[in-house]
């Protein structure tokens, strides 16, 4: 019994340490440049039907496969953990700092249980895409790490 206290304090602990990491800005409280600098920098009124992505912009897709419903905690541009129906997907364009161009910037995406086609319990199948390319996934729901990925540059 008192095993079985003890983990669960220490799953409480560790879920609310995780909750309030996150943001609850979204792609607000990260802003773009122009914002960050207080809005000095001039505006165009035209935008270009051919603008050039922004260095250290790139668009980043979540993905979770499977049926049914199941939580799922995620960061991006923004991050959230909530119950989600599948199969789910996010995209969000994460602007990097020039640090964290340098050290790179983490996103992840680690879905609940879905019922297996054998009747056992595994983690949902999660795919991050970068600007359309496959970077990371969790073999179809065989590691139960979920999806993570760090953008660089």
């Amino acid at each position: 019994m008192r095993k079985t206290v003890t983990g669960i304090a220490l799953a409480a602990a560790a879920a609310m340490l995780l909750i309030g990491c996150g943001s609850d800005g979204g792609a607000k409280s990260r802003g773009n440049a122009a914002d960050r600098a207080g809005d000095k920098a001039p505006s165009s009124q035209s935008a270009s039907p051919e603008a050039a992505p922004k260095k250290g912009a790139h668009e980043v897709t979540l993905e979770v496969e499977g049926s049914g419903k199941v939580a799922v905690m995620y960061n991006a541009a923004g991050s959230g953990f909530e119950e989600q129906s599948l199969p789910w997907t996010l995209t969000e364009t994460v602007e990097l700092t020039a640090a964290e161009q340098r050290v790179g910037y983490l996103v992840t995406a680690v879905p609940g249980t879905i019922t297996a086609a054998d009747g056992s319990l595994q983690q949902a199948p999660c795919v991050i895409k970068v600007d359309g390319k496959k970077v990371a996934d969790n073999d179809a729901g065989k590691n139960p790490k979920g999806c993570t990925f760090t953008i660089k540059g």
